[in-house]
């Protein structure tokens, strides 16, 4: 069996919490842009929403399709109520989306049609701004 030596254990040892912290930065940053985001959805801005999105999401959606899917899925709850986190991931890959920088919100959400709703938005780190790529309410 092969030792690590004493002192790269304490290198890595010291690294360790620089990359939890820089994760929980870009997971902060891309949660002030989804939130951004959601308001501009809640407001039924859909149009504005297309616009701050991801070019991963505008590349796969036209804004008319997106205007028509967000208010399919959207009108019939009502106004939003209440919003509250309930987990953020930071990865590096996603299942059918390209390798880069995401962070997976998951939001308990009232709404005035619907007690009980989960919001996913997925923000990406796109030209060196965080975007939503995605977007999913049940």
């Amino acid at each position: 069996m092969k030792r690590i030596p004493c002192s790269a254990l304490i290198l890595l040892l010291t690294l360790l919490p620089f990359t939890s912290h820089a994760s929980e930065q870009k997971q902060r940053a891309a949660e002030q842009e989804a939130g951004k985001w959601l308001a501009l959805v809640d407001g039924g801005q859909y149009q504005e929403s297309w616009n701050r999105a991801a070019s991963l999401f505008k590349q796969q959606v036209s804004a008319e399709q997106w205007r028509q899917a967000i208010t399919a899925a959207r009108d019939p709850f009502g106004i939003m109520i209440s919003r509250q986190l309930m987990n953020s991931t930071y990865t590096t890959a996603l299942p059918g989306a390209p390798d880069g920088e995401y962070v997976v919100l998951q939001f308990k959400t009232v709404f005035k049609n619907k007690q009980q709703a989960i919001e996913t938005v997925t923000p990406m780190l796109d030209n060196g701004n965080w975007r939503v790529s995605g977007y999913y309410v049940r």
